[in-house]
């Protein structure tokens, strides 16, 4: 019982040793490939990721005017601006439309 234990362990690392290294070309991909963009994405993003964004943008800044008193005391105001407000503000007015 303990030989079949040892065999198994050491398949295991074994097979893992080999399929770690296929993993690191998905990886090496290059992020700013663009992949076609049909008609389909496009009304999807536009009838229901954009006003998801629209939304999140929204409460962001109800947050952030919220939160603002505490995050200037914490002296990260900076931070919870651009998490809050910036980045869903980006997502939705900046980003090419179809594209997610």
């Amino acid at each position: 019982m303990h030989k079949i234990a040892k065999q198994s362990m050491v398949f295991f690392v074994i097979a893992t040793l080999l399929l770690t290294s296929f993993g690191s070309v998905a990886m090496a991909q290059d992020p700013s490939y663009n992949e076609e963009i049909s008609a389909e994405k496009m009304l999807a993003d536009f009838f229901l990721v954009r006003p998801l964004g629209i939304a999140a943008t929204i409460f962001g800044t109800v947050f952030f005017v919220v939160s603002s008193p505490f995050s200037a005391l914490g002296g990260n105001t900076q931070e919870v601006f651009e998490k809050t407000m910036a980045e869903p503000a980006a997502f939705t007015f900046k980003r090419p439309l179809g594209q997610l």
